[in-house]
This record gives structure tokens, C-alpha cells and sequence, in this order.
């Protein structure tokens, strides 16, 4: 394991078993706390990022779907589409599973426990991938893209949501605060994980935001990238073709 790379516990399991291991533990409490902590402003983000998919899509695939709340969302825009999610934790996939099962929706989405890393598909299968806050955890964010990159169709779309820093004076502040120290508490009260939110702090500001991601996915090969950031820096949306 790299001296440089954020993990959420001080083991030598690697990035992605510690991953794993936290998604598993926090998972009960997962959806209830994207909901507190961002006020429930993720779920206007999510609708904004499938947004950016235009036109008709009839295979999906959603990268670190957890509890397939993006997978939904496509859904909705798009209730032609099939979207396949794929996750590294097995307790977050069974929430999601629970979930599509409620909502009727076992025809239009499927949820595959896998290493996003590894992808278990077929080379140019589908015709767009999203995920939402999940590729600041891979081992190897590269190599994960590589993998997005090579199961998209040519000319197929890419959508990232990922967390980003703001850079905006004094909201940078005032945001930095509540991240690094307020929102580790009410994690640590709620999920009963001391270092998962902590986690997600530190993964945020290890994460290279804005143009530096932009420059990776180019370096990757994807073609016609943008980024769009919202909610002033908080988050930002990624998005590019094959």
C-alpha cells in the first residue's frame, strides 16, 4: 500500500478490503446519512448528473452503486433503460436490493457484487456508465477508469459524481470546518464507525478535483470531457465519451 494513499483504518489490508469493510459496517445507516448530513441535497445532485446523459440509453452500468440510489434515478429519466449496478460491498448491495424490490423495479435493475477495479463485462457492452461517489475509493483510480473506459460502447457516455473542494472564499472555510469536524461526529454517533466519516473527509482532500480529473479521464482516453461543479465546489460532475 502506498504511504500516501487515504484509507480508512490504520491496517495493512489494502485500500480496497478497508473500503469494503467500512461500506459493510455502515451500510444500515448509509442512506439515512446521505440524507442528515448534505440535507438532503444529494438527491438534487443526483438528478442533475443523469441529466447530463442525452438521448436514449438501453444498457447502464453504474459503478459503485451501493444502495442503487443513482441506479433509481436513471430509472426515472430514462424507464426504457436496464441498468446493471456493481458494488465491492456485499451489505450495501442487499440494502439496494430490499430497496428495488419495494419500488418494483427487479426488471430494470440488477445489482452484482464485483471489483470495479475488474470489471466482470464485456468489452464495449454498455451505452453509458455513471457513478456517484465512488471512484475516490478505488485502490487504483486508473485502473478503475481504464476498466469504465473499456466495458463503455464507442461513443458511449460517462457521468462521475464526485465530491470536490471548494474554493471559494469564505465558504471554503466555513465548509472545511463542518466537514473536518462536524460531520465525523454526527457519522461517528449515527453509523457507530469512528473513521468512516473521518475517512471520507480525508478521501475527499487526497482527491484530484476539478481540471486535474479532468486531465486524467483525457489521459485515459476519454474524449469531449467536462466538468461542472455544484453547490459551490461541493461536489462536481465529470463527465466525457468513449
Amino acid at each position: 500500500m502506498s504511504e500516501h494513499q487515504v484509507t480508512p483504518y490504520n491496517n495493512e489490508e489494502s485500500k480496497k478490503g478497508q473500503v469494503t469493510t467500512m461500506f459493510d459496517k455502515i451500510a444500515p445507516y448509509y442512506d439515512f446519512l446521505n440524507r442528515l448530513l448534505s440535507a438532503g441535497i444529494d438527491t438534487i445532485w443526483r438528478k442533475k448528473a443523469i441529466a447530463k446523459i442525452d438521448g436514449e440509453v438501453s444498457e447502464v452500468l453504474d459503478i459503485a452503486t451501493g444502495t442503487a440510489d443513482l441506479a433509481f434515478e436513471i430509472i426515472k429519466q430514462h424507464p426504457k433503460s436496464i441498468v446493471t449496478g456493481v458494488d465491492v460491498s456485499n451489505e450495501m448491495l442487499e440494502v439496494g436490493r430490499k430497496k428495488i424490490k419495494k419500488r418494483d423495479k427487479t426488471d430494470s435493475i440488477t445489482l452484482d457484487l464485483g471489483d470495479s477495479e475488474n470489471l466482470q463485462y464485456d468489452t464495449d457492452r454498455f451505452d453509458a456508465i455513471t457513478a456517484a461517489f465512488g471512484v475516490r475509493n478505488f485502490g487504483n483510480l486508473e485502473k478503475g477508469l481504464t476498466e469504465m473506459h473499456r466495458v463503455l460502447k464507442p461513443g458511449g457516455q460517462l457521468v462521475i459524481l464526485e465530491f470536490s473542494r471548494p474554493r471559494i472564499f469564505p465558504f471554503k472555510q466555513l465548509y472545511n470546518t463542518y466537514f473536518k469536524y462536524v460531520l465525523p461526529v454526527i457519522g461517528r454517533l449515527t453509523s457507530k464507525d469512528p473513521r468512516a466519516y473521518q475517512y471520507l473527509y480525508e478521501s475527499v482532500q487526497k482527491f484530484p478535483d476539478f481540471e486535474n480529473f479532468d486531465n486524467i479521464l483525457k489521459k485515459i482516453g476519454f474524449k469531449n470531457t467536462s466538468w461542472d461543479s455544484l453547490s459551490l465546489g461541493i461536489c462536481t460532475i465529470y463527465t466525457g465519451r468513449k
